[in-house]
């Protein structure tokens, strides 16, 4: 496998990382794909049992059945939260964050890609975390935005019967691909470290 597409440093890659959830429909090319899956799978995992597992979504028609689906999902999380949206057009013009997220909701039947994350044996998503987000750092060196998604209890039946993904086999992210339609890689927000480390006890602060 020739990894040297994937020349950009790592700090770069991971200081301009960012959640892209509006995509250009160009597909990727398999070679790309393939380069991704093996970043993915590079990634350390619980006493190397390997138990991650990928399938990749590029079929046209089955991103839009499984759009459907994705788009239930999501309205079925906000009514566990206790919103009564059924329709972005629902959601405040102020709440930016469910805005966006209710953009990728009505979009991924369109996206060009999606990788489904699983694990054999039921197995926890610490052993696929790593793996994805290998798979999406290197996504990025390429110009290539993800975001990291789950579904919700209430699909899962239809989601594992679309794929015909066995019972005990475990889902835990589906991450869309594809190259940004609108937003620009760079630097998300985030709280300043000194708010979220603490060093040698929890409570006290951390030297920086």
């Amino acid at each position: 496998m020739d990894y040297s597409m994937l020349s950009m440093p790592v700090g770069e890659a991971m200081f301009t990382q960012r959640s892209i959830r509006r995509f250009r429909p160009d597909p990727i090319p398999m070679d790309i794909l393939h380069l991704l899956i093996e970043a993915a799978v590079r990634a350390p995992n619980g006493g190397n049992r390997q138990i991650g597992r990928f399938l990749v979504l590029t079929d046209r028609a089955k991103i839009r059945e499984f759009g459907t689906l994705y788009h239930d999902a999501w309205y079925a999380k906000r009514r566990d939260e206790g919103h009564a949206w059924t329709r972005a057009e629902d959601i405040p013009a102020t709440d930016k964050n469910h805005r966006s997220a209710a953009g990728l909701a009505d979009h991924m039947k369109d996206v060009p890609c999606v990788v489904f994350a699983l694990a054999t044996n039921n197995g926890p998503a610490n052993s696929v975390i790593p793996a994805a987000q290998n798979l999406m750092l290197a996504a990025r060196t390429l110009g290539i935005g993800s975001v990291p998604t789950t579904l919700h209890a209430t699909v899962m039946d239809r989601f594992r019967a679309m794929f015909g993904i066995p019972g005990d086999v475990a889902f835990h992210f589906c991450i869309p691909l594809g190259y940004p339609a609108d937003a620009k890689f760079g630097g998300s927000l985030r709280r300043p470290t000194n708010e979220t480390t603490f060093f040698e006890r929890w409570g006290f602060p951390a030297p920086w």
